[in-house]
């Protein structure tokens, strides 16, 4: 039975923060505890080394952010004003890149930059988040109306000047919405830093991992992870704070003009477009490229190879052993992602429905995983987890728990405003007819957001199975995922530990390649953020 009154709802709110306070808070407050409490965090304060690391991070960061962002911008006009062939194609290439394995990613740019280096670094951080620009400023600039645009031509105003004048300022808040998010992705960007930077190039991601890992300087991770915990928290603000007036930009535009045929100087934008998403593709084809080529010429010596172990027994299983783990993992955190999330979403309508500032609260708890590093909670797991009954650090479910952490705000993003969208009248008419509020759910929500809910987990499982920040803490020798056997066979030498990395890698972008298609074959059109 579900709640009918604001009591009821309340109550049941407390069942998905508790999965939050359990797998979420506990592990990073333990973080901060330990931080303040072997004094690293003042040590590391004044350290120099730690404000190059300071410096590398938020560098690269800003960087990535600003070619994300004129990357984005001609994509995210396309996408929103123009009636041409291929739409679908557009949107299924930009979104590829942005659920890619970060593993994946690096050894793509990998294939062009063999030694790594800054540039690879921030093109990579780019190439993940054009999406999130041109479909964060592609949905306000659906809905901005194109007659004060007109007017601005019809004046005499150059079409540069139109858009400079009324266009952008008109953009702005959803401008300054996506730099936030891509610049707190790229900030906390770990895999492909791993991959490209090295030892050369360290950011506060990277570093966290080093000293837990190879360092076991437990105290300075922790003091690293704090510091970095807050500068995500002043960047949350900022996002939260753009976000807020791109909301507002959107409610006083409430008219959405139609897409059209481009015209005149528009063909230079979709040309640009059309630029971006060559460049998008071309790291991956690079990537499958690679994978079949040898010193001997092509082959799919990689692809067989991932049924041993390595050359010299690199891997303590086989690749094959590896992926199916990767298989069952991201199901299981799929499925829990989908219980927590779509339970979730069902208590956020019912909260706001019977008036409940509660909402609100529970609304910002769900999305505070995405703002907090994979690489913190999964260290935050390895001081807490003991605790649990039968040191839950060695369960086979950790891994799977710490990815649907990061699974469930997804969820609740994509499915949440489908649930609001249902008509309130039709749940009215079957209570009339006697139904149940289950029977009321079952009936009438259920069929009207299916579409959503398998987008919903087609979109968390290419997620889990591509996590690697936490799983590269939390996964046991025995039973690695394929992102954490394919980083570690970057890290030995051997032409045929090369080709089996490249060769899972390609397999993984596949599956990634076939979940983006069902999930733009079954996207509710303007009813998520993803």
């Amino acid at each position: 039975m579900f709640p009918t009154s604001r009591t009821g709802w309340s109550v049941a709110a407390v069942l998905p923060l508790a999965f939050l306070g359990l797998f979420f808070a506990w592990p990073v407050l333990a973080i901060v505890s330990l931080g303040l409490r072997e004094g690293g965090v003042l040590r590391e304060v004044f350290a120099g080394e730690t404000w190059e690391l300071v410096g590398f991070t938020l560098g690269q960061a800003a960087a990535s952010t600003v070619v994300a962002v004129v990357a984005g911008l001609p994509v995210a006009f396309v996408l929103a004003r123009c009636r041409v062939r291929g739409l679908g194609f557009v949107r299924a290439a930009v979104m590829v890149p942005f659920v890619l394995p970060t593993v994946v990613v690096g050894l793509a740019f990998r294939t062009f930059w063999p030694d790594g280096g800054v540039l690879p670094i921030v093109l990579a951080n780019a190439f993940f988040n054009v999406a999130v620009v041109a479909r964060t400023v592609g949905g306000l600039w659906a809905h901005t109306d194109r007659r004060a645009e007109d007017a601005a031509r019809a004046l005499g105003a150059s079409r540069p000047r139109a858009f400079v004048s009324v266009v952008l300022p008109a953009l702005a808040p959803a401008i300054g919405s996506a730099a936030a998010v891509v610049f707190l992705f790229c900030a906390t960007s770990f895999g492909v830093v791993l991959v490209l930077g090295g030892s050369r190039y360290r950011t506060l991601e990277t570093e966290i991992y080093l000293r837990t890992v190879e360092l076991f300087d437990l105290s300075g991770a922790a003091a690293l992870s704090l510091l970095q915990f807050f500068a995500v928290l002043a960047v949350l603000v900022l996002g939260a704070l753009a976000r807020r007036r791109r909301e507002t930009a959107l409610s006083l535009r409430g008219r959405e003009e139609l897409a059209r045929r481009p015209s005149g100087g528009e063909w230079y934008v979709v040309g640009a477009a059309v630029a971006v998403v060559v460049a998008l593709l071309t790291p991956v084809v690079g990537l499958v490229t690679r994978s079949l080529s040898t010193r001997d010429g092509w082959s799919f010596a990689g692809y067989v190879a991932l049924t041993t172990r390595g050359d010299r027994g690199t891997l303590a299983v086989t690749g094959l052993d590896a992926a199916m783990n990767s298989l069952r993992t991201a199901f299981d955190a799929t499925l829990v992602a989908l219980v927590v999330g779509v339970f979730s979403a069902v208590v956020l309508v019912g909260l706001r429905r019977s008036g409940s500032r509660f909402a609100e609260v529970l609304d910002t708890a769900l999305m505070l995983p995405l703002g907090v590093s994979a690489v913190t909670v999964g260290f935050g797991y390895l001081i807490t987890m003991d605790a649990l009954p039968g040191d839950f650090r060695t369960s086979p479910y950790l891994v799977p728990l710490a990815q649907a952490l990061v699974v469930t705000p997804l969820v609740v993003r994509m499915v949440l405003p489908v649930l609001r969208a249902v008509d309130e009248r039709l749940r009215q008419a079957a209570a009339t007819l006697g139904a149940s509020p289950l029977r009321v759910w079952r009936e009438v929500d259920l069929p009207l957001v299916g579409r959503s809910l398998v987008a919903a987990a087609g979109f968390g499982y290419v997620v889990a199975l591509g996590e690697f920040g936490a799983t590269s803490f939390l996964a046991r020798p025995d039973a690695p995922t394929l992102p954490v056997v394919i980083a570690r066979l970057m890290s030995r030498p051997g032409e045929l530990n090369s080709q089996m990395a490249y060769a899972a890698c390609a397999l993984l972008m596949v599956v990634t390649v076939g979940c983006v298609l069902l999930i733009e074959r079954l996207r509710v059109p303007s009813s998520g953020e993803f």
